[in-house]
């Protein structure tokens, strides 16, 4: 059982370890909308197509604000919710295995 733990263990850190990543692009990305960035640059690029899909989705369902985007906030919430969830859930499903505790 100890490699189904282990299993477990791995998966909750490289998700831990992406979701954290993608929280930074997230926030580094609503700092660049601030200054008027320019959209030939390869990194403002990559920014913008690595975040655009998730936080277009996110902003068809939140209601018109105004203005004021706070499709970037209500992303970095959800990473973390995420990650106080899911990921601990997976640790210590993972150490629960290791040490035989009931499940």
């Amino acid at each position: 059982m100890f490699i189904l733990a282990n299993l477990l263990d791995a998966i909750a850190q490289i998700l831990d370890i992406g979701l954290t990543i993608y929280m930074w692009i997230v926030i580094i990305r609503a700092l660049i909308s601030w200054v008027n960035p320019d959209p030939y640059n390869p990194i403002v690029r990559f920014l913008y197509s690595a975040t655009e899909p998730v936080l277009y989705e996110v902003r068809k369902r939140l209601p018109f604000m105004g203005g004021i985007d706070i499709s970037p906030i209500v992303v970095i919430l959800a990473i973390i919710f995420i990650k106080l969830f899911l990921v601990t859930t997976l640790k210590d499903l993972a150490w629960q295995i290791k040490t035989g505790g009931a499940l």
